[in-house]
């Protein structure tokens, strides 16, 4: 009977292009034998891009960039919690957290990535020699570990082990987790029939060694100044194997809801240094959600959620803002947020002011004004409006600005995200994309968003003209609005509930938006938009897409 073997760490290379690996030394009586695995010389990179929030930030180190008003350099500022006694404690923190505080702390200009993040690697891990110190040098700990652990061990693992030796008959086989991809019904990704991965096909595939990486990114900046530093990142990538005499030569995208905009851009600047993008729950067209947020504060239920996932909704809401005075801090001067608005491309309109009359002893509401009509950014550029979006009086309560200049510092927030819409994405995907969304009844999103007030049936006659020119009043309960009409009625208006299906951010409107656009589109349902990556049936999606772009290449 042969003796027991067990992987030893991964090898690492090196500049004279040879591999090395450290174990250590064990008595003569331990008779297992340690295992080395050297990789294929040809390299092809994995870089998973994250969404909004999934990177960690930390306040700036660099002695160049302004100091944070509330942290010391290298404190963290942003960690998304890990699981529920994290998110508990996460959420105390930060409802403590005064307006002020909000805008203080993450303010884009003074904050960098931070790569301390938590890597809670299973214990499995060790059976395929794969190290916490190896994925942090890829910068795993750049990203929200709950969101995106299971993604980047799942690609790690399975890309690396296509075939092995059956124990009984010394022949090769198909690793289980591909017999798995290969057996997986398309309707799972939403299509009747697909091109099964073939052996041949894995033949090709194991041909390559896929180191993965994470690219975090400071999501309070502009997507564009995101896509050069993931730019930077692919190039530092490339070299650090050619320079280790692999032949590496292009990337491979996997990314996340926002990171899916960052990716774009990236593409366009660097096409050929890209094999294939892989997108995920992206928001191509902007999400009304986002407006929501800003101008009402984070909803805290959903009517498709159960008890348990309202409480973690209202978890959530604590802590990215309850209520508008708590959200504009944040996002109304941060160009990375506003960039997740609906776009000139989104179907409008979309923002709806609606009056609700009693008929009959029965409630009929009735939609009185439709917005945008037209451009949607000079909309997004009001700030007198009752229904505008962002509050020049709320969205710097720590007087980072004078009252000259604050309107001009949003409005050319709202200036750059409509460029990067317009000029740097417009429709533009790399001609080897895949992407899939969620189009779920059972995760309810904001295809609209509706101001709802009841008519007091006082004998006032409101039209879209004396609506829209209604005087605010001031803000209410639950992120609500009063306004005064021809100045004698009042009416209170609050935030109507997700309406269409998606995935509870992303509406299916926005997450079919690159049809027509791209290789091919799946519309999976069952994933919530934060956990898209956390579902068997997308992670064996990725793996099938993966081997579909490495058989691009001749």
């Amino acid at each position: 009977m042969a003796d027991p073997t067990r992987p030893l760490p991964n090898l690492v290379p090196q500049p004279d292009g040879s591999w090395t690996g450290r174990t250590v030394l064990t008595p003569t009586s331990f008779t297992t034998r340690g295992l080395f695995t050297l990789p294929p010389s040809k390299v092809i990179p994995v870089i998973v891009v994250p969404g909004i929030m999934g990177s960690n930030l930390r306040a700036a180190t660099s002695p160049a960039m302004r100091a944070n008003a509330v942290l010391d350099p290298g404190e963290p500022a942003w960690r998304a919690p890990n699981g529920t006694f994290e998110g508990l404690k996460t959420a105390r923190k930060w409802k403590e957290f005064d307006p002020k505080k909000r805008q203080k702390l993450l303010n884009a200009r003074t904050l960098e990535v931070d790569n301390r993040g938590a890597i809670h690697l299973p214990l499995e891990a060790r059976n395929y020699g794969t190290t916490e110190a190896e994925v942090r040098q890829r910068w795993w700990g750049e990203v929200h570990w709950d969101s995106y652990g299971r993604l980047l061990y799942g690609l790690q693992v399975g890309l690396n082990h296509t075939f092995e030796m059956d124990p009984l008959d010394n022949v090769r086989v198909i690793c289980s987790h591909w017999k798995n991809v290969m057996a997986c019904d398309p309707a799972q990704w939403g299509v009747r029939g697909i091109a099964r991965v073939t052996e041949a096909e894995l033949d090709k595939h194991a041909a390559y060694y896929y180191p993965v990486y994470a690219c975090g990114y400071n999501w309070l900046e502009s997507c564009d100044a995101s896509a050069k530093w993931l730019r930077q990142r692919i190039e530092r990538i490339i070299s650090f194997w050619t320079e280790r005499k692999r032949e590496c030569r292009q990337v491979i995208l996997v990314t996340h809801s926002m990171g899916g905009l960052v990716a774009r851009a990236c593409a366009k600047q660097i096409p050929e240094q890209i094999l294939g993008v892989i997108h995920g729950a992206m928001p191509a067209l902007g999400a009304p959600a986002c407006y929501r947020r800003i101008a009402c504060g984070t909803e805290k239920w959903s009517p498709s959620n159960g008890q348990v996932d309202n409480i973690k909704a209202e978890h959530v809401a604590e802590i990215l803002g309850e209520l508008p005075k708590d959200t504009m801090p944040v996002m109304a001067a941060a160009p990375g947020a506003l960039q997740l608005l609906p776009n000139h491309l989104y179907p409008q309109p979309w923002l709806h002011i609606c009056l609700v009359n009693k008929v009959n002893h029965k409630d009929v509401p009735r939609e009185v004004v439709h917005l945008p009509a037209g451009d949607p950014y000079d909309m997004y550029r009001d700030t007198q409006s009752w229904y505008r979006l962002i509050d020049p009086v709320l969205a710097d309560p720590a007087k980072l600005y004078n009252d000259t200049e604050v309107v001009d510092v949003l409005r050319r927030a709202v200036d750059e995200a409509e460029r990067f819409h317009r000029k740097v994405l417009d429709t533009y995907y790399h001609p080897n994309t895949y992407a899939f969304y969620g189009a779920d009844p059972e995760h309810m999103s904001f295809g609209a968003v509706r101001w709802v007030a009841r008519d007091p049936a006082a004998g006032a006659v409101f039209t879209e003209s004396n609506i829209k020119a209604a005087a605010r009043a001031g803000y209410g309960p639950g992120g609500g609005r009063r306004v005064r009409v021809e100045g004698r009625s009042d009416l209170y208006f609050v935030p109507a509930r997700q309406d269409v299906a998606g995935d509870g951010t992303v509406p299916h409107q926005s997450g079919a938006g690159p049809r027509g656009k791209v290789s091919q589109l799946f519309d999976v349902r069952g994933i919530d938009h934060q956990g898209a990556y956390n579902n068997d049936a997308t992670l064996m999606l990725t793996q099938h897409l993966i081997v579909k772009l490495v058989q691009k290449l001749q």
